[in-house]
C-alpha cells in the first residue's frame, strides 16, 4: 500500500471573539480509514466542510492528526518532525487548489520546472533545462515556455503546477480541487495532463466536489459527510446507495438538503427519505460491507444494512487486495 490511514481523527479548537469566550471543539475528521494501492486513483468527495481536504492534508503531513495512524509507502508518517520528513517529501506531492499562489510571479514556466529538476531532481543545468522543455511540451505548453504566471490562463497555470509535481516522479500525488474555477474544457485538459502523465505505479488522491470527474477518472470513491466516510465504492462496478451519496451524484435530482446535520446518531437522518427514526436518531451507523457481487462496496446506513445476518460490520473499508487493514 502506498497509503494506509487508520482511524484518523482531527479536532480543532474554535475560540470566540473575546478572550473570555468559551473554547469549542470542532470535529473535522472522525475515524476515517483510507487505502491507496500502487497505480490506484481514489477520490474524496463531499460538500464543503465534509472533511475531505483536511484528510488529504493530514495524509501529507500538512496538518497533524489528533489521533490515528498514517502510513506512506510502508513508513509511519504521523508524528515525524519536519526535519525527518524533508528527505522523503519529494515522493509525496501536493497539487494545491490555488495554483497562482504556488507559482513565483517572477519566474517563467520554463524557469519553474528547470529549478525543480536542479534543486530536487539532482540534474545538471543543461539536463534540467532540456527535461523541463520536454515535460512542458508533453503538457501542451511548448508555446508558453517563457510566459510568466500572470500571462497564463488558469488552465496553463494549473499545468505548470502539475509539471512541477510530475518532474519529481512521485509515488503519491494529492490533488486538491485541481480544476476549481476553470471552464469545462479547461478542466478536462488539466485532468488529462494529470492522469495521463502519472508515474508508473504511482497512487493519486483526487479531492473534488465534481462527481463527474470522480466517476470518469477514479477507481474508488470515498463519500465524506460530517468528517466521516459514509460510503466507499468502486464506481466502475457499483452505483451509490446511501441517500446522501445518491443526491450528490445525481445532477438532475433534487437539490441537497439545507437542514443542519444532526449531532446525534446518523448526521443525515433529519434529511433522509428512508430514515428509521429511533435507530437513526440515536445510533451512529458504522461502515458495513454490502453483500453483492462486488467485495469492495461499503456503506454507513442503518436502513440499507438492516439485516445483520447478511452484512459484515467494520469501522473500516477493506483494501483493494481484499485484506482488512
Amino acid at each position: 500500500m502506498i497509503v494506509d490511514v487508520k482511524n484518523l481523527v482531527k479536532t480543532f479548537e474554535q475560540r470566540g471573539t473575546f478572550p473570555w469566550s468559551p473554547v469549542r471543539e470542532v470535529r473535522a475528521v472522525q475515524g476515517v480509514n483510507v487505502q491507496v494501492a500502487p497505480g490506484e486513483i481514489i477520490a474524496l468527495v463531499g460538500q464543503s466542510g465534509s472533511g475531505k481536504t483536511t484528510v488529504s492534508r493530514m495524509i501529507l503531513g500538512l496538518e497533524e492528526p489528533t489521533s490515528g495512524e498514517i502510513w506512506l509507502d510502508g513508513q509511519r508518517w504521523d508524528g515525524l518532525s519536519e526535519r525527518e520528513r524533508r528527505p522523503l517529501r519529494a515522493k509525496f506531492q501536493y497539487v494545491p487548489q490555488d495554483s497562482m499562489s504556488a507559482l513565483n510571479p517572477q519566474q517563467t514556466a520554463l524557469e519553474h520546472i528547470t529549478e525543480t529538476f536542479l534543486v530536487l531532481g539532482g540534474k545538471s543545468k543543461g539536463e534540467a533545462q532540456s527535461s523541463a522543455r520536454e515535460l512542458l511540451s508533453s503538457l501542451g505548453l511548448e508555446e508558453r515556455l517563457h510566459a510568466l504566471p500572470r500571462e497564463m490562463s488558469g488552465g496553463e497555470q494549473r499545468r505548470v503546477t502539475l509539471a512541477r509535481v510530475l518532474a519529481l516522479n512521485p509515488k503519491l500525488i494529492v490533488a486538491d480541487e485541481p480544476t476549481s474555477g476553470l471552464d469545462p474544457d479547461r478542466r478536462d485538459s488539466v485532468l488529462e495532463a494529470l492522469f495521463g502523465n502519472l508515474p508508473k505505479d504511482a497512487g493519486c488522491i483526487l479531492v473534488t466536489h465534481d462527481m463527474s470527474e470522480a466517476k470518469q477518472w477514479c477507481n474508488r470513491i470515498y463519500v465524506m459527510l460530517a468528517g466521516r466516510a459514509i460510503e466507499v465504492l468502486d464506481v466502475r462496478k457499483e452505483e451509490p446507495q446511501h441517500p446522501y451519496a445518491k443526491l450528490l451524484f445525481d445532477p438532475w435530482g433534487a437539490p441537497l438538503p439545507e437542514k443542519e446535520l444532526s449531532k446525534e446518531g446518523c448526521p443525515f437522518h433529519s434529511n433522509c427519505p428512508i430514515v428509521l427514526h429511533s435507530k437513526c436518531a440515536q445510533e451512529l451507523p458504522l461502515l458495513t460491507e454490502l453483500t453483492t457481487d462486488s467485495s469492495d462496496h461499503w456503506i454507513a446506513c442503518h436502513a440499507l444494512c438492516a439485516d445483520p445476518e447478511s452484512q459484515k460490520k467494520s469501522q473500516a473499508p477493506i483494501s483493494t487486495d481484499g485484506e482488512t487493514p
